[in-house]
């Protein structure tokens, strides 16, 4: 019997599952589906995105290859971004 995956192993399970929930089977996010997994599974974190210059100008950091698509390299990107600043927020 295997053993029970560790608090490291399920986070990293569910931003892995988090992702594809929002981008399907193309395995990318487009600007529309960023900004929904943003507002509804990040709201503690980051501001809910209201204004879509806000918008623009995350993907547009996000998106290293430039076709207008985040790809789960990109994805991680702003996961350590976000991870990194609440490093010091969250109390222990």
């Amino acid at each position: 019997m295997q053993s029970p995956l560790s608090d490291m192993e399920s986070a990293i399970v569910a931003i892995i599952t988090v992702f594809h929930k929002y981008s399907g089977n193309r395995s990318k996010l487009k600007k529309a589906e960023l900004k929904h997994l943003i507002n509804h599974e990040m709201s503690h974190f980051i501001v809910k995105i209201e204004e879509s210059d806000t918008l623009d100008r995350l993907f547009a950091d996000l998106d290293q290859n430039g076709d207008l698509e985040i790809d789960f390299q990109e994805f991680i990107s702003l996961i350590a971004m976000v991870t990194s600043a609440c490093h010091d927020r969250i109390p222990l």
